[in-house]
């Protein structure tokens, strides 16, 4: 595989990304979009790491900790609309725009 060829395919999971989170109202769909956007941008500087410095680790370790902190953002933002769910019935951005108490 090429370089050219792994920038394409993180450019579309950006692209695809963004329309997501642009279009979507529903908290989960955003997130969602907003992962596949991290993903991509993950995926090219993986892809530029691996082609600039092959034997170097210090981009491997980037990449790892950038997918922990996505994990670890994932998770918090789903417990968030979870309990706001379950607290409102709340599912949908313009909803959630009112968060008083």
């Amino acid at each position: 595989m090429t370089l050219e060829l792994f920038l394409v395919v993180a450019g579309a999971l950006f692209s695809v990304g963004l329309f997501g989170a642009l279009t979507q109202q529903s908290i989960v769909m955003l997130m969602m979009g907003l992962e596949l956007m991290l993903g991509g941008i993950i995926l090219a500087a993986a892809a530029l790491w691996h082609y600039v410095a092959p034997a170097s680790t210090d981009g491997q370790v980037l990449i790892v900790l950038a997918v922990t902190v996505m994990a670890v953002e994932m998770a918090i933002g789903f417990a968030i609309v979870t309990a706001l769910f379950r607290a409102r019935e709340v599912d949908m951005t313009d909803e959630a725009a009112e968060l008083k108490g």
